[in-house]
């Protein structure tokens, strides 16, 4: 009868440490997020399973997750860093006056007539300044037509990024690393 407790209560010891570990590595390190609508087709579908890392800062074209209000968090493309200044025209980004690439945006564009992304100056978006605020992120989905982002919501400040994430790990017949 002893031994039996003594086996209960090492079982015990180890599960409450599991717990534990589990409640640490999901506040502090990592946690799954399901992706809710179309905002990122076609780099990511609706349903899909990904893995967010909560260490470190988000670069420019990470894909970020971000409580959008009390509700609903959203997943989307950084674009503009603090200090950036952010144009559209004729689909082609220009940040600081630089024109950059999107290979990420490649197969929408070849399948899309007219502008995938229709031309703007970040003045005249949500944010409503010439630059990306200080603490804030420009965040856009891939889903340029049908996606909800800096543009209408304004600047996303930068304590409210859960984490960056490129890792699908559901479908498990889809697995695989976003690469920006």
């Amino acid at each position: 009868m002893v031994e039996k407790k003594n086996e209960v209560l090492e079982w015990m010891k180890a599960l409450g440490f599991a717990v534990v570990i589990v409640f640490i590595v999901r506040s502090f390190l990592i946690t799954p997020i399901v992706v809710e609508g179309a905002s990122m087709n076609t780099t990511l579908h609706d349903q899909e399973r990904m893995i967010v890392s909560k260490v470190g800062e988000p670069e420019r074209f990470d894909i970020v997750v971000f409580h959008a209000n009390e509700e609903q968090d959203y997943i989307k493309r950084v674009i503009g860093l603090p200090g950036d200044k952010i144009e559209y025209k004729d689909d082609t980004l220009f940040i600081n006056g630089k024109p950059y690439d999107e290979p990420y945006l490649k197969t929408q564009k070849e399948n899309t007539e007219g502008n995938l992304t229709n031309s703007f100056k970040l003045e005249d978006t949500a944010v409503g300044k010439s630059t990306v605020p200080e603490g804030h992120l420009f965040v856009m989905g891939d889903n340029r037509r049908f996606s909800k982002d800096s543009r209408q919501i304004g600047a996303i400040p930068i304590e409210e990024v859960i984490g960056t994430t490129n890792f699908v790990f559901y479908p498990f017949n889809d697995i695989r690393i976003i690469k920006n």
